[in-house]
């Protein structure tokens, strides 16, 4: 009898089991399919791989899509801003296996012909019913040329929804590239200016006088008093921080300091041949006059050659700019490394001011590039663009342009001694901070 007992319980809790299985919701009703979608536009085709028109399932950033007669384009007539684009061939179709659960206001998608072959006309489809039925947005597109060019679809959809590119019947091959969805209530906001990490674990005691912890509503920064400068500065840049105040060109020492530390005035950089450096910019932060005279306290400028500071750094600062307009926000820490930098009066400088503050021999930034969203740091992923560049501090850095300056994150790593992007999951910041940056600009 008691083996009998035995044998039934056995029997229900696997029965029970088997149950609890059944009862599984698929993905597409629960929430992870909803944040899934949300966190991963725009999607750049950067992580999948299709090397055959054959019809098939491709995995990608943003989730799971059907490409019919497309591939994964990677040859160098592939137009595409990273290493991957979508290339489509004939009549065929790139549409997604998932449904985006937010409200949608528009839909923008970059375009071109591949290589050298004729025009292609295609359509936006979406479908509200799992992909049973497609409707056309907008007008039939007609691509015609070789440069990626954006197009905006106003939709103003309130239901879930899935969407297609259908190209039309033609000898020419197109490439897409960039489908950003914008998103209901996805407005850009002012978030933390040290959301990525501390770099050199900074606190907020007098006694670290070369390693300073100063938070300020602009920006975040590692003061050095030894260097009379800051060690890095940290700052967060969305549209929600643009505006028309105008630049204040107010240089004033930062109060906020310690008292018994080195506090650069606007006077400690004069006749010295090196430009009063900002870090974060001023156009970073015109959003309102008080915004705008933070970023010309002293312990956000360091030492620069005129032609860095003025061609080249202002270069990368204003391209960074450019990439608010496309649908991003943007995480940048900047400072310099080394002594000695060469300037408009000649020959190698390593201090100014009496000895107080070191001109360095190099300038870093690095900008992390992702799309307008919230809890910005769990939305990193290991196709994340980021954008690092180290320029010599001397006058004839212009002679090439920024983007010839690009490195990795991991080589500004080994010369500071920082450690970067340190909220962001390590596996991912393996990834990401290996890679040089290779988008044709």
């Amino acid at each position: 009898m008691k083996r009998l007992n035995l044998l039934l319980i056995l029997l229900l809790t696997l029965t029970f089991s088997c149950k609890k299985e059944e009862i599984d919701i698929p993905l597409e009703s629960e929430n992870y399919e909803v944040k899934r979608a949300a966190a991963t536009f725009p999607e750049t085709f950067e992580g999948g791989t299709k090397t055959s028109y054959t019809a098939g399932n491709c995995s990608l950033g943003s989730g799971t899509w059907y490409f019919n007669n497309a591939l994964i384009g990677t040859s160098s007539s592939d137009r595409k801003t990273g290493s991957k684009s979508a290339r489509i061939q004939s009549s065929g179709s790139i549409q997604m296996n998932f449904n985006n659960y937010f409200a949608v206001n528009f839909v923008t998608i970059s375009h071109a012909k591949y290589g050298t072959t004729s025009n292609s006309s295609w359509q936006l489809l979406y479908s509200i019913d799992g992909g049973t039925t497609w409707i056309q947005t907008g007008s039939t597109i007609t691509t015609t040329s070789t440069s990626l060019t954006s197009t905006t679809f106003t939709l103003n959809l309130t239901t879930p929804a899935r969407f297609k590119i259908q190209k039309l019947s033609g000898s020419g091959i197109l490439n897409i590239d960039n489908f950003l969805i914008d998103e209901v209530g996805e407005d850009p906001t002012r978030d933390n200016n040290m959301a990525l990490g501390n770099p050199s674990g900074a606190i907020t005691n007098v006694v670290n006088s070369t390693n300073y912890l100063l938070v300020k509503t602009q920006y975040t920064l590692s003061y050095n008093s030894q260097r009379g400068g800051p060690n890095w500065v940290s700052w967060h840049l969305s549209s929600a921080w643009k505006g028309p105040a105008p630049r204040c060109d107010c240089f004033n020492l930062d109060s906020q300091l310690p008292s018994t530390f080195f506090r650069a005035s606007s006077s400690s950089y004069t006749g010295s041949g090196f430009d009063r450096g900002h870090m974060c910019p001023s156009e970073d932060r015109d959003g309102s006059s008080t915004d705008n005279s933070a970023t010309f306290l002293m312990s956000n400028i360091l030492p620069q050659a005129p032609n860095n500071n003025q061609i080249t750094w202002n270069n990368f600062e204003a391209y960074c700019r450019t990439l608010l307009n496309q649908g991003n926000e943007i995480y940048i820490i900047s400072g310099g490394v080394g002594s000695g930098g060469t300037g408009s009066n000649g020959g190698v400088t390593t201090t100014i001011s009496n000895g107080q503050i070191t001109v360095p021999q190099s300038m870093w930034k690095i900008a992390l590039v992702i799309p307008i969203g919230s809890n910005d740091v769990t939305r990193v992923t290991n196709t994340t663009r980021v954008i690092s560049i180290l320029t010599p501090n001397n006058q004839t850095v212009s002679s090439q342009p920024w983007w010839s300056y690009r490195t990795s994150v991991d080589q500004i790593e080994a010369l500071t001694g920082y450690d970067f992007l340190s909220n962001v999951p390590v596996d991912i910041q393996t990834q990401i901070e290996s890679v040089t940056d290779n988008v044709v600009i």
